[in-house]
């Protein structure tokens, strides 16, 4: 019986020793309750953002040509000087050497490709140095005339044009340089 009275005692007092389980209230869901429940807060958002950023807008190359945008060249102009490139441009008819010494924009006549901005910018830069060149000429040589030094120098120069290259003749025609 003694062995009885302690077993109950123990079992009496056991129930003490253990602490009721504590019970968590939370008036938020977990993300993946709000996901399993139909609620996509991030992904909206993301959504919300994508469709408020900018994309980009296919053009055509005459598009962005217009627009001052030149694109990548296809074939690298590693290694060519700015004579070479000059010498391309007289080629293709794209650029001609007027009558006057400097160079003139023909790209109605260019065959192949188009005159880009970088062409152009060329172009002036050529005409420019040409000026400077005759305005230094003149302060050498003050009793000749700038119209007599342009021609010299036009008739020494037209000799170096390249073959092929656009010129103007004397009368305003255009045509290759023969060779």
């Amino acid at each position: 019986m003694k062995h009885r009275g302690l077993l109950l005692v123990a079992a009496l007092a056991a129930p003490g020793c253990i602490s009721a389980p504590e019970i968590v209230m939370v008036d938020r869901a977990t993300a993946l309750e709000e996901q399993a429940s139909g609620s996509f807060k991030d992904v909206e958002q993301r959504l919300a953002r994508a469709g408020m950023s900018p994309t980009p807008v296919p053009l055509t190359p005459n598009q962005l040509e217009e627009l001052g945008i030149q694109p990548t060249p296809l074939v690298e102009n590693l290694g060519r000087t700015q004579a070479d490139r000059v010498d391309e441009l007289l080629r293709r008819h794209c650029v001609g050497e007027g009558k006057d010494g400097l160079l003139v924009d023909t790209r109605r006549r260019c065959q192949a490709g188009r005159l880009t901005s970088d062409d152009v910018a060329l172009m002036e830069r050529v005409n420019r140095s040409r000026l400077q060149l005759w305005k230094w000429m003149r302060t050498v040589r003050p009793a000749v005339t700038e119209e007599a030094l342009r021609q010299s120098w036009h008739q020494m120069h037209a000799e170096g044009v390249v073959c092929g290259g656009w010129v103007e003749a004397a009368d305003g025609t255009w045509g290759e340089k023969k060779c």
